[in-house]
């Protein structure tokens, strides 16, 4: 299967040009004020696009989504995949999505560090093939220009537990790319820089079966 991985588009996605692909997934932040209208045009463009699967996770601007989750079934497409701390299984391979930031500011889905952040990693089953969160893990591709980690420390504790071939993040602009360590790939998607641009081509990755095999991410 090929992804294609996408990040923080802040109402930029028509910006964006997207390579073919069997599936695409936003790691959140897709809006900037977290509006009804900015959520609508977002979803609609989403739904439009000729993936064969469409994964999507909230991010710390996606504010009407965290104040409607009581009624997702009616706002999400339904050819679209909307995970939060909730996972699909596609061609027997297994997603897991979740939004929340370590963060004790006003921003949506944004969770004090410690146990109330970790109530929403445990969740994450042990056989998860490829993890989208919002937020990095604790100092994998999370530094801010001024060397601040912004990642989560509780986020990271749990990966140790879990077998991963891919994570997929954003959130923290200025370090898209990707990088493995040990036998994850860790992907920042995000498609804008700290500046606003449209800078960021998406970052496709292969996902093949004998990865569930091996546990090796491709």
């Amino acid at each position: 299967m090929k992804i294609v991985c996408i990040s923080d588009t802040h109402n930029k996605h028509e910006e964006l040009i997207l390579p073919e692909g069997d599936c695409i997934i936003h790691a959140g932040d897709f809006t900037e004020a977290g509006s009804k209208k900015e959520t609508k045009n977002f979803l609609e463009w989403f739904s439009s696009l000729e993936f064969d699967h469409k994964i999507l996770i909230a991010g710390n601007h996606d504010f009407y989504l965290e104040k409607k989750f009581y009624k997702l079934d009616q706002i999400i497409p339904n050819n679209i995949h909307y995970l939060q701390d909730s996972g699909v299984r596609i061609d027997n391979i297994n997603f897991w999505g979740s939004p929340y930031i370590p963060d004790d500011n006003n921003w949506a889905f944004s969770k004090n560090r410690g146990k109330q952040i970790s109530e929403h990693w445990d969740k994450i089953p042990v056989d998860t093939n490829i993890l989208i969160t919002h937020s990095p893990p604790f100092g994998i591709m999370d530094e801010l220009d001024n060397k601040l980690m912004v990642g989560c420390k509780n986020l990271k504790g749990r990966l140790k537990k879990l077998q991963l071939s891919h994570h997929i993040f954003g959130h923290v602009h200025n370090e898209y790319g990707k990088t493995k360590i040990s036998k994850t790939l860790f992907v920042n998607s995000s498609s804008i820089d700290e500046s606003y641009r449209v800078i960021n081509n998406p970052i496709s990755i292969e996902f093949r079966q004998e990865s569930i095999k091996s546990d090796k991410g491709h």
